[in-house]
């Protein structure tokens, strides 16, 4: 292995904290990483990885090691991306809420790859926080307004949302005509796998929002378990307007409250600060703000 190539494992091994993980990774045996570890710090004339039964880390030696190694394998993908023709290559990996992959991810993916033959895409579905160096991930497409300050963000779009409730549970209920008059209206509690608090609702009156938590008899953690119980008549769900448009054409929905709309959400790509943005992550995130620009 020559010495770009255990740079790329050696990172790689730094950001699983595992050298199966990152073997798997590269398609190699995990004695092969073992041993171009051991390589790396004979060279070196140091030690590089700190191993416990758990875990790998760095040493003080290591983590400067991989700091500089990120810096030059950057360099090297930007210099080769420079030339004319060239176009990245190898694994991609994001993880994306479900929802937003197979509405706005997948549809388009194979002009993407079309585009990008030699990039392959690996696409884990979550809404958790995740560890993105640690776990591999290059970036991360969530909703809301970005928390973690160990990642950068790119805005795609802001998503539209609307007040919904079947025609069976507005004939038993009656349909408001205003947030004021929500006495006696029961909403699908959602519950946030971040905080694990219960979300309210959220209304624009009069140009300021306001936060109504109603009582409910369910609450569910995910946006596709919300319209399923709220088509069943459980009670008033708020969720972005695209994933309601079949729900709407059906009938098994209908909206209430539009001139109290509840605010846009945004979407947001977020990637680590620790790395330069790869060629590969760069073209991925420009066409997905183009593909979010085309459908949002």
């Amino acid at each position: 292995m020559d010495r770009i190539d255990a740079m790329r494992l050696f990172t790689r091994i730094v950001e699983r904290r595992s050298f199966s993980l990152a073997a798997q990774d590269f398609g190699l045996p995990r004695s092969s990483a073992s041993e171009t570890v051991k390589q790396l710090e004979a060279r070196l004339g140091v030690r590089l990885l700190q191993r416990t039964t758990r875990q790998v880390g760095t040493t003080l030696d290591g983590e400067a090691y991989y700091r500089r190694c990120l810096t030059i394998l950057s360099d090297i993908e930007e210099a080769e991306g420079a030339f004319t023709g060239a176009k990245p290559k190898g694994l991609l990996r994001i993880d994306v809420h479900g929802t937003l992959a197979r509405h706005f991810v997948v549809p388009g993916l194979p002009r993407f790859l079309a585009a990008y033959p030699d990039l392959k895409l690996h696409i884990g579905e979550g809404d958790r926080l995740v560890d993105a160096i640690r776990e591999g991930i290059d970036c991360v497409l969530r909703v809301g307004t970005p928390q973690d300050s160990t990642m950068i963000g790119r805005k795609m779009a802001d998503l539209d949302q609307a007040t919904v409730a079947s025609p069976d549970y507005l004939a038993r209920h009656g349909t408001p005509a205003h947030p004021d008059a929500l006495d006696g209206h029961l909403m699908v509690g959602f519950v946030s796998t971040v905080t694990g608090s219960l979300l309210p609702m959220d209304f624009r009156i009069e140009g300021k929002s306001r936060d109504v938590l109603l009582p409910t008899s369910v609450t569910v953690t995910t946006g596709e378990t919300m319209a399923a119980a709220a088509s069943q008549g459980l009670g008033l769900i708020q969720v972005p307007r695209y994933r309601l448009a079949a729900d709407l054409a059906a009938g098994t929905l209908v909206e209430i409250l539009a001139d109290f709309p509840p605010d846009s959400m945004p979407v947001h790509v977020l990637y680590p600060h620790s790395r330069q943005l790869s060629p590969r992550v760069r073209v991925f995130i420009d066409w997905l703000a183009g593909e979010f620009a085309r459908q949002v």
